[in-house]
């Protein structure tokens, strides 16, 4: 995630995508959904005569040792406490509660490996792994509020460690398995982590990648030296184990008992530290807690995703990010659901990955980004109708705005039109789901509708200041919500400086949005990626979209580059669709095309056809890269990076 922006002469943008299509929801959606248009207005109404008592109600919905002492505590803002004097544990709630009720023998987990080797758990089994594994971080001298770095990629035992870290009160931080020796140093550093968890390889694309030679490296390096690190077998490579620091995960769960009591915790305990790469690439650890997370999120995901006994739920996202914290793991084992996960990379060893395991494990809900989206696009849909993707009845988008062309391919294509699409808006910090339609609402391609009840967002000018319908600015947050940042670890100020401090009393999330005459939210990108044009102010996400309209584009990328006229012009980095190639014609028309979509301001200087677009794992397009090679200047931290 990007670092937020300093915007102290930030202006409102043009807008300049104008999407007229509408999406009425089905009857039989109206009639089957959990909650109903009817029950969205009392919860809106709700929520805005008393969102302590809305919230409240959330809680109440969730297993508690001890009851909080007052809903929210707002003394000292922007440092918020949620349900303080509340005793709990999430994993009480995502697990244990289970335990007792007809979820026991429902599968939790349905894990495929990249080579195609598949393994289940129940909850009652998941139940029993993550006791073992807490007992033996125990025998480790793991303890409450010790800081456990995990460097997994989607594994069940990643999973499990998770769980069995939050179970005994010790806070994990999940490093992306993809990052380099340097920047796992940092966030071990950074945490004072006790204890590390790795595997010695896994797969992705093809290959073995080998962790644990990684954090070897890493801890070559210097700096924090952590007391144990536990190696789970994965990939089955030789690794070198260090007599004293390194233990084989199967020998210490093989004696271990499989009762293990949740550690009672109060709602402000830190449940997990999650690193952000930022512009800079300077890591800052966002925590979270438990008592706010648990509520915010299981709140979001049972309202969004509709979810019933009967779902087979898949969220793409890599564990390492939030959205896989949040509903990979949390959100759908509060609820009781059976979430897939899966290793490797999504178009290995062919195209038809995501489409075949959907077939393969009959998927109902599938979550997903719009990179991934339009890159399966330029494939066709006819490797969609080779599979049987018919059990599906919802779809969801998060990470990058999904533009319309994709939004009514995914839809079309995927969804047979018989699927409501939620389009939804959130961060790491925000924690859970903020903007968002539910399956009863109507939908507009490319917008993700509505702030959920009991979120408070507006768009806004440099000074806080409402801006007009259509016109495009800051995304802001007013008022407080339960699974909301607690802060930044080690680094109150920061906390303060980045995300209270530039709109004062008000979030500042760091992305521009435009709100239409309804209230619906149009997300135009970050802060940071807009483009100053002959005096306009365009989102590079709105370029972005104007250019994926046309069926030659799959993929683009807009960053702007000094001109001595108009200060700024656009460079388009895009990737064709299959059957075309790049030739001077083809740049003339594509040029055409966009002035024709967004308007005579929407100049393209420059285009380039490159064979792939810097991408995080998690599928966001880091432009800072393009950027800064067409400036001359230094790219920064690229690990985490595929090209």
């Amino acid at each position: 995630m990007a670092e937020h922006p300093d915007t102290p002469d930030f202006a409102p943008l043009d807008s300049l995508l104008h999407e007229e299509r509408v999406f009425r929801p089905l009857p039989e959606t109206l009639a089957a959904a959990l909650v109903s248009p009817a029950r969205l207005r009392q919860a809106r109404e709700q929520a805005e005569a008393d969102p302590l008592a809305f919230w409240e109600e959330a809680a109440e919905e969730l297993d508690w040792f001890g009851r909080w002492d007052q809903v929210l505590d707002d003394a000292s803002p922007p440092f918020y406490r949620w349900f303080p004097g509340g005793r709990c544990n999430i994993v009480y709630n995502a697990l244990d509660r289970h335990i007792q009720t007809a979820a026991k023998n429902r599968l939790a987990l349905i894990w495929e490996g990249e080579p195609g080797d598949c393994r289940t758990l129940t909850y009652y089994e998941l139940f029993r792994h993550v006791n073992r594994f807490a007992n033996a971080l125990k025998s480790l001298g793991v303890r409450k509020g010790d800081r456990v770095v995990l460097y997994m990629p989607s594994l069940p035992e990643t999973v499990i460690a998770m769980l069995a870290v939050a179970k005994i009160g010790a806070v994990h931080s999940l490093v992306f398995a993809g990052y380099s020796a340097k920047a796992l140093k940092d966030r071990i550093d950074d945490a004072r982590a006790v204890c590390v968890i790795t595997v010695d390889g896994f797969y992705r694309n093809g290959r073995v990648l080998q962790l644990k030679q990684v954090l070897d490296d890493a801890l070559l390096l210097g700096g924090h030296a952590p007391e144990t690190v536990v190696v789970c077998h994965r990939a089955h490579v030789d690794v070198e184990m260090q007599d004293g620091r390194d233990y084989w995960y199967e020998e210490l769960v093989r004696a271990e008992r499989p009762q293990c009591p949740c550690e009672v915790m109060d709602s402000n305990d830190m449940l997990f530290v999650l690193y952000t790469s930022g512009a800079t690439g300077k890591p800052k650890g966002i925590v979270h807690t438990h008592g706010g997370y648990m509520v915010g999120v299981s709140r979001t995901f049972r309202w969004v995703f509709d979810i019933n006994p009967t779902d087979i739920y898949w969220c793409t996202a890599d564990l390492g990010w939030i959205t896989g914290h949040s509903y990979a793991v949390y959100g759908p084992l509060m609820a009781g659901a059976t979430t897939v996960l899966y290793e490797g990379h999504p178009l290995y060893p062919q195209a038809d990955r995501l489409w075949s395991t959907i077939a393969r494990y009959g998927v109902t809900i599938l979550y997903t980004v719009p990179t991934l989206i339009r890159m399966l696009m330029r494939f066709g849909k006819e490797l969609p109708r080779k599979h049987d993707l018919s059990t599906l009845r919802l779809l969801g988008s998060v990470g990058e705005p999904l533009n319309p062309e994709a939004w009514v391919w995914l839809h079309k294509h995927i969804g047979r039109q018989q699927c409501p699409l939620l389009d939804t808006w959130w961060q790491t910090e925000t924690g859970m789901i903020m903007v968002s339609p539910l399956p009863a609402s109507l939908l507009k391609p490319g917008s993700v509708t509505r702030p959920l009840p009991g979120i408070v967002a507006d768009v806004v000018d440099a000074a806080g200041a409402p801006v007009p319908p259509d016109k495009g600015g800051l995304l802001v947050i007013k008022t407080p919500w339960p699974a909301m940042l607690a802060g930044i670890y080690n680094d109150p100020d920061r906390y303060v400086e980045e995300y209270w401090s530039v709109i004062p009393g008000a979030y500042l999330t760091g992305d521009v949005a435009r709100k239409d005459e309804d209230g619906y939210l149009w997300m135009q990108g970050r802060a940071d990626d807009v483009l100053v044009i002959a005096g306009h102010r365009i989102g590079a996400a709105e370029l972005e979209s104007g250019l994926v309209s046309h069926k030659a584009v799959a993929e683009a990328a807009v960053v702007g580059v000094p001109d001595a006229i108009r200060g700024e012009v656009a460079k388009a980095f895009v990737i064709l669709a299959e059957g075309y190639e790049p030739a001077s014609a083809l740049i003339k028309e594509l040029k055409a095309h966009l002035k024709r979509e967004l308007g005579p301001v929407a100049v393209l200087g420059a285009m380039e056809f490159p064979a792939s677009l810097p991408k995080t794992r998690s599928g966001k397009i880091v432009r800072r890269i393009l950027k800064a090679r067409e400036r001359g200047e230094e790219v920064g931290d690229v690990t985490g990076v595929e090209e």
